[in-house]
């Protein structure tokens, strides 16, 4: 589906719905929170594995190296992509990608030069990288975003992934470095990637006048 097909499609309320449930569940608002409104965390929903014995590990262990490792890493994180696309793929048909289109073009646009279709990848990112790169891969394959627009929303989640659950799991060894408050390392973190993304797509502009002036010369 097009970007103009989508635009096109009239959004329902629970298109909205599904929208705002999905973005609240994406940005670990309550990750943190007791009583049931943990299960409004993507994170808290998608649990943890079980220890092994009397230890702190996982069936990933300690001391791994090389592509076993590497294996059981990629192995780990299996459960919770695979549950965030099913998730997506359910408020996708309640409408939730139609209300994602008109939400998020006019902050996307003009931030990234990118497409309001990327506004629920673009949530996700806060919290999950993986999650953020699969969605992101669908959306090009689906011919939502162009070439380009991947390139700079790639390089926007590349830098300080999943900026709030890293920032929040590693305050310990930050705070004696960066003497700010959590909220605005978060917010400093999140201007860097916007700027970045922007640097990678003033040179993929600038690549694309040359090449065109190249080709009408």
């Amino acid at each position: 589906m097009s970007n103009t097909q989508q635009k096109e499609e009239k959004v329902t309320i629970k298109g909205w719905i599904a929208l705002i449930v999905l973005c609240v569940m994406f940005s670990g608002v309550f990750k943190n929170f007791d009583g049931p409104l943990k299960a409004f965390d993507f994170l808290n929903l998608s649990g943890a594995f079980g220890k092994i014995g009397d230890t702190a590990n996982t069936f990933i262990g300690s001391g791994g190296s090389g592509a076993k490792e590497g294996f059981l890493e990629a192995l780990a994180l299996i459960p919770a992509v695979s549950f965030a696309v099913a998730m997506i793929d359910t408020v996708t048909e309640l409408g939730a990608m139609n209300a994602a289109v008109k939400l998020f073009n006019p902050i996307l646009k003009p931030m990234l030069g990118i497409p309001g279709a990327c506004g629920i990848s673009f949530v996700a990112t806060f919290t999950s990288s993986d999650i953020g790169a699969v969605m992101t891969r669908e959306l090009y394959d689906e011919g939502q975003i162009t070439d380009k627009q991947r390139s700079i929303f790639a390089s926007y989640q590349y830098a300080g992934s999943a900026v709030i659950l890293n920032t929040i799991n590693t305050q310990a060894p930050l705070l004696p470095i960066v003497l700010l408050a959590i909220g605005p390392i978060i917010v400093l973190l999140f201007l860097c990637k916007v700027f970045g993304a922007n640097m990678v797509r003033i040179i993929l502009s600038m690549k694309e006048r040359k090449a065109g002036g190249v080709a009408n010369g």
